[in-house]
């Protein structure tokens, strides 16, 4: 392994694989030894790590406010869910998630880039403030794209926000490397300083560098620039299609004598379970959070309208938004039951795996689109006669903010020996208990899903029967399990000769009997 990768698994924070020697250095969460922080003080440096968390609950909440602009499309009760709304629909949909996961790159880039930043003072401070405020602005600028989906302004100025970002990245960059005593002390053992300044700089650029193009393009033809701005996204992977390439026609390349390969803002890079556990917890206290906002905005009754329709009676003018609060308890129950499989996920990993990270960011994609969920639903009431399409979109969100979690579990049992702990591998005590857990969302929402295709008169019912039922089957799940696998084991003894064949051996997917 190379001198840079080493220092690049380090930085990732301690793997339970094998003990490993504590050392003075920084980790990948910034800390430092107990004993410097008064000799950081003295010389007016700081510990990065309350930067670090106020950095990732803002990046939180900025990705998933993206989905405001969406759940706030206006459908005219005399309208009807006609394909040019599908298509409507479909194209914000598409937008949000390309803007989500650009905030998604945003935010493992500042979670890179501050694994070089061992330590921060004042200046490096205002100028991390500096590219919060210039993320906190894409929101707005994702608004503007989806009201005005034809007019470049909103793609130019969502692509100058990127450009503002990767501009201060560098600066923060340029800051660091001015003065050693704030950079990791790693980044030295792993190559000459201006080697490695190069390096980070030429990867913080590369994302801006096509925003710059895709805002050239937006003012005489906006499609280049969705394409251009897509590639932000997926960069790190055509970077290593094209290596592999490389690698095959003119063979692999001599590692250099000092590699910075360790320093990358790809995505399919393991980071850190503590940072990915406290992103994705935060996405998931946001989309819980909305949801009760738009109760408190959207159902409270005018005074005047209580006093002249409802005779002054409170409880008569609430019981008309008696199907909005069904829809805000049933979207709650399913934003907490999907945070607890995926807490139950991550309480069984020992590290994140390059594929788990990118399954874990698509699951958070869909997972910010269940307010769109809640919004459909709720309109049950004004907007009958679609609510087969509207049941349809709220399985098909919740369908893929599920299934790529089960995809998550499924990535973990490939490396099952370095990624998950002993009672969740093939065979553990918890195997069987987690496949049902995460298996469990995936398989009500598509069979919700299939069943309006053959009862579509009664999809309002079945989707609600859904959401009643899975809390309950999370209740009685590992009861259920129990019971499934007693009626395995049994089917197993009959099928087995009664004499003279030996003992087969126990099939994985069992685990040992308690």
């Amino acid at each position: 392994m190379r001198a840079g990768e080493e220092g690049g698994d380090r930085r990732r924070g301690p793997i339970m694989s094998e003990p490993r020697t504590p050392e003075p250095a920084l980790n990948v969460q910034g800390d430092s030894p107990t004993g410097t922080r008064d000799e950081d003080a003295a010389d007016g440096t700081q510990h990065s790590q309350r930067m670090l968390n106020f950095s990732d609950a803002l990046l939180s909440i900025i990705a998933t406010v993206m989905i405001l602009p969406v759940t706030h499309t206006e459908i005219s009760p005399e309208q009807q869910f006609d394909k040019s709304v599908q298509k409507l629909l479909a194209t914000r949909i598409a937008v949000y998630l390309m803007t989500f996961l650009i905030v998604t790159v945003a935010w493992a880039a500042h979670t890179r880039l501050f694994q070089v930043v061992g330590k921060i003072d004042d200046t490096l401070a205002l100028l991390n403030l500096a590219c919060m405020m210039t993320i906190t602005f894409l929101p707005y600028t994702f608004s503007l794209m989806v009201a005005f989906p034809e007019v470049p302004l909103g793609i130019f100025l969502f692509c100058v926000c990127v450009i503002a970002i990767g501009a201060v990245q560098a600066l923060i960059v340029v800051y660091a490397f001015s003065f050693p005593h704030l950079l990791n002390p790693q980044v030295g053992r792993a190559a000459p300083r201006g080697l490695c300044r190069q390096h980070i700089l030429r990867i913080v650029l590369r994302g801006p560098a096509l925003c710059f193009l895709a805002a050239g393009f937006s003012l005489f033809f906006y499609p280049v620039s969705y394409v251009l701005m897509a590639t932000v996204i997926f960069l790190p992977y055509i970077n290593k299609a094209a290596s592999w390439c490389r690698d095959r026609l003119l063979g692999p390349r001599e590692s250099p004598a000092h590699s910075v390969e360790f320093f990358t803002f790809d995505l399919q890079e393991p980071l850190s379970k503590e940072r990915v556990e406290a992103f994705s917890d935060g996405v998931y206290a946001i989309v819980a959070t909305l949801l009760i906002l738009d109760i408190c905005e959207d159902n409270v009754p005018d005074s005047k309208d209580v006093e002249e329709r409802f005779h002054g009676s409170l409880v008569a003018a609430l019981s008309v938004y008696g199907p909005h609060f069904l829809a805000y308890f049933g979207s709650f129950a399913t934003v907490g039951l999907l945070w607890f499989a995926h807490h139950s996920l991550f309480l069984h990993v020992r590290k994140a795996t390059q594929s788990m990270g990118l399954l874990n960011t698509l699951s958070l994609a869909f997972v910010g689109g269940l307010p769109l969920a809640y919004q459909q639903t709720s309109a049950f009431a004004q907007q009958p006669r679609d609510e087969l399409e509207s049941v349809r979109v709220s399985c098909a969100i919740i369908f893929f903010a599920s299934i790529f979690q089960f995809a998550m579990w499924t990535a973990a049992l490939l490396h099952e020996a370095e990624t998950l702990q002993p009672p969740a591998r093939f065979g553990g005590r918890e195997h069987a208990f987690m496949f049902a857990k995460l298996a469990l969302y995936p398989c009500a929402s598509l069979l919700a899903f299939a069943s309006t295709c053959f009862l579509s008169r009664f999809s309002t019912a079945i989707f609600h029967l859904m959401q009643i039922a899975v809390p309950f089957a999370f209740l009685l799940l590992r009861l259920l399990v129990r019971l499934a696998l007693a009626l395995l084991r049994a089917l197993r003894g009959l099928a087995r000769p009664a004499q003279g064949i030996e003992e087969a051996p126990r099939a994985p997917l069992l685990p040992t009997p308690c």
